[in-house]
């Protein structure tokens, strides 16, 4: 089966490298499947998106990534966050406490972002946002 060169990089760290099968991420243009063979494209990524990495093996790898790029050529896809986390690194009730801090707060535009990032972590950890 073919596959695709992946990387999926944080400001603070990697996050994860390796050969997958597929890439589904959400842009701000919508929900994007990339697979090997996928025309060439830089997307940016949509606020409190995931990100699912099917590994070589037929694993998914589900990240809760915030803001960055995904960028798609011949050699493979690169994800640049500026923050991302693993599913299995969330800390569920963290995170849905930060949800009820940020609902709280209003319109506020960081109380809305840290709201879509709550949300986010929630989605990736397999959780009810």
């Amino acid at each position: 089966m073919a596959t695709l060169q992946v990387e999926l990089v944080a400001v603070e760290r990697m996050i994860w490298s390796g050969e997958a099968r597929s890439v589904i991420a959400r842009t701000t243009e919508g929900e994007l499947g990339v697979l090997p063979g996928h025309a060439p494209l830089l997307g940016e990524l949509a606020p409190g998106g995931i990100v699912v990495i099917r590994t070589e093996s037929g694993d998914d790898l589900t990240v809760a990534a915030h803001g960055g790029f995904l960028s798609v050529t011949g050699k493979g896809v690169s994800i640049l966050a500026e923050t991302a986390e693993i599913s299995t690194e969330i800390d569920v009730e963290r995170a849905r406490e930060a949800l009820r801090r940020a609902d709280g707060a209003g319109d506020d535009p960081e109380a809305v972002a840290a709201a879509r990032r709550a949300q986010s972590r929630l989605r990736a950890a397999g959780q009810d946002a």
